[in-house]
């Protein structure tokens, strides 16, 4: 299923992906640090989102509360629930 997360507190302001069998596939980032956004989307690809989730959450950018990797467990976070 195709998911898109609309960020908060992010330089990037979007993540769609799609969640399969809770396998995550094709993420991309709208925004933010394109080289590091395309790095973390290929590190996520065809990983369970709940592996993702334990790795990328609590991830801080800078003096920011939040970074696009932990906006990322976030949005599988939601994903999972509403699956």
């Amino acid at each position: 299923m195709k998911y898109t997360y609309k960020t908060k507190g992010t330089c990037s302001r979007e993540i769609n992906f799609e969640l399969e069998d809770g396998i995550v596939k094709n993420v991309s980032f709208v925004g933010g640090c394109n080289g590091n956004l395309q790095g973390i989307s290929k590190l996520a690809e065809g990983k369970p989102a709940e592996q993702l989730i334990e790795t990328l959450e609590g991830i801080k950018c800078g003096f920011k509360g939040t970074s696009c990797p932990d906006q990322l467990a976030a949005a599988l976070k939601e994903a999972l629930k509403n699956a």
